[in-house]
C-alpha cells in the first residue's frame, strides 16, 4: 500500500514537470536504442559466420597439394602434384577420419539449349557429400560405381540450375560440359557464401575419375588438386591432423627434418576464429553504446538533485507530518527508476525499429535476441537507482526544521 502511494506520488511529480521528465528521458531512450541496436549488428554480424561455418560442414581439415619452383621462383600451394587418389583411400582408413573426398577442380562451360554458364567443376568422390554435410533438394549423387567407371554423370549447385534452367527441375536432363553430354543426377541443397565470400552453390561436380580422363586430362595420373578430410569428432581434430601429416609423410617418403610437400589446414579452427572475432566485435559495439546509458544516469542524477533543491520545503512539510526518511528515500528512488524503465522501454522500442530499418535499407541481417532487451533493461534499472540514490538519500537527510525554511 504505502509503495503504491509512493510510486503515485511519484508519477504525479514526473507530470508536473513533462519537458524536463521528457528531457531526462531521453538519455535513457538513446542508450537503450543504441545498445540495442548495436547488440542487433552484432549478433546479425555472428549469425551470418555461424551460417557460414555450419554451410563449410563440421570438422574440416583441407590438405593442399604441394608448391612449385620454377625459374628460382616458388609458386604457392596447390601447384605441385603431390596428392593422389591413393593418398585419399590410405587417409581414409586413420581411426580419427570419418570421411575423406579428393577434389580436382577447374574452370568449364555448361551448356543446356539456349542457356549458358561458366563455373567451378569440382572432380571428386562421393564422400564429398558427407565431408561437406551436403544434402539434396532433388535427385541423388554419384556412386563409386560411377568413380569406378569414369561415368559422365553430374551434380549441380543452386546457382548452376538458376541460371541453365530457371524453375525447371534439372534431375534427369542432359547438359554438356566441355561439349561433352553429362547427366544430371541431382540437385544441391543451398549453401550460401562461404567465409571468404565465394559463392557455394555456384559449383558442378562429378566423378574424379571422369573429371581426369575426360574433361581436364590427365598429365600426372592420378593426382588431385587437394582433400577435404572431415574428422570423427570435434575433439578429435588433433590427432587426425597429426595422423594426416604423419601417414602423408611417410608415403610420401619425406627424410626427418625435411619440409612437407602438403600443406594441411584446420578450417574449423579458423572458422571459430573468424567467429571469435565477430563476438568481440558484438561486445565492442555493445560497450561503446553502453557509454549513452552512462550519460543518460549522469542527466537523471543532475536532475534528480535540481529536483531535490527545488522541493525541499516540500519535503520539509512532508516531515514534519510524519513522513520518516525512508519514505522520503524511497520517492525519489522510485522517481529516478520510473524515469530510467520507462525512458528503457520507448528506447527498446526505438532500437526495434532501428534495426529493422537498417535491415531493409543497408540489406545486412540484424538479430534482436530477447536477452539484449533484458541486458538493457537491466542496466538502465541499474544505472536509475545507482545515480538516483545520491539524490534520494540527500533529501532523505535534510533536516524537517531547515527544509521548512528553505525559500
Amino acid at each position: 500500500m504505502i509503495v503504491r502511494e509512493i510510486l503515485g506520488e511519484a508519477g504525479q511529480s514526473m507530470g508536473a514537470n513533462r519537458l524536463r521528465t521528457g528531457l531526462t528521458m531521453l538519455g535513457m531512450i538513446i542508450g537503450v536504442g543504441a545498445v540495442v541496436l548495436m547488440l542487433a549488428i552484432g549478433q546479425g554480424a555472428q549469425y551470418m559466420v555461424s551460417e557460414s561455418i555450419a554451410s563449410m560442414g563440421s570438422n574440416l581439415f583441407i590438405v593442399l597439394s604441394g608448391s612449385s619452383t620454377s625459374g628460382g621462383l616458388r609458386t604457392g600451394s596447390g601447384t605441385a602434384p603431390t596428392l593422389t587418389l591413393k593418398d585419399a583411400e590410405a587417409i581414409e582408413e586413420l581411426p580419427d577420419v570419418e570421411a575423406v573426398a579428393p577434389v580436382m577442380p577447374n574452370n568449364a562451360p555448361l551448356i543446356h539449349g539456349a542457356s549458358n554458364w561458366s563455373t567451378m567443376v569440382a572432380g571428386t568422390t562421393p564422400s564429398y557429400f558427407a565431408a561437406r554435410d551436403w544434402s539434396f533438394v532433388s535427385g541423388e549423387g554419384f556412386t563409386e560405381n560411377d568413380v569406378r567407371s569414369a561415368t559422365r554423370v553430374v551434380v549441380l549447385g543452386q546457382r548452376v540450375v538458376q541460371n541453365l534452367f530457371g524453375d525447371e527441375d534439372p534431375v534427369g536432363t542432359t547438359i554438356r560440359i566441355k561439349n561433352s553430354p553429362f547427366l544430371v543426377l541431382g540437385v544441391l541443397a543451398p549453401k550460401g557464401q562461404s567465409l571468404d565470400g565465394r559463392d557455394q552453390d555456384d559449383t558442378a561436380l562429378v566423378p574424379v575419375t571422369t573429371a581426369q580422363r575426360q574433361l581436364f586430362g590427365d598429365q600426372f595420373p592420378g593426382m588431385v588438386r587437394f582433400m577435404m578430410i572431415k574428422a570423427r569428432t570435434r575433439e578429435s581434430m588433433p590427432w587426425a591432423e597429426q595422423g594426416i601429416r604423419d601417414l602423408l609423410r611417410s608415403r610420401h617418403r619425406l627424410r626427418p627434418g625435411q619440409e612437407d610437400d602438403f600443406t594441411v589446414r584446420n578450417l574449423t579452427a579458423l572458422a571459430q576464429t573468424a567467429a571469435g572475432t565477430t563476438r568481440a566485435m558484438s561486445m565492442m559495439l555493445g560497450s561503446i553504446a553502453s557509454v549513452s546509458l552512462l550519460v543518460g544516469g549522469i542527466g537523471i542524477m543532475n536532475i534528480m538533485l535540481v529536483s531535490v533543491t527545488e522541493r525541499t520545503r516540500e519535503i520539509g512539510i512532508r516531515m514534519a507530518i510524519g513522513a520518516r526518511r525512508r519514505d522520503i528515500l524511497l520517492q525519489f528512488l522510485f522517481e529516478a527508476l520510473m524515469i530510467s524503465l520507462l525512458g528503457s522501454l520507448i528506447g527498446a522500442l526505438v532500437g526495434f525499429f532501428g534495426a529493422f530499418a537498417v535491415s531493409r535499407i543497408v540489406g545486412m541481417t540484424v538479430v534482436v535476441t530477447v536477452w539484449s532487451v533484458l541486458l538493457a533493461f537491466l542496466v538502465a534499472a541499474s544505472v536509475g537507482i545507482f545515480f538516483g540514490f545520491y539524490p534520494a538519500r540527500k533529501a532523505a537527510g535534510l533536516r524537517p526544521i531547515e527544509a521548512l525554511r528553505y525559500q
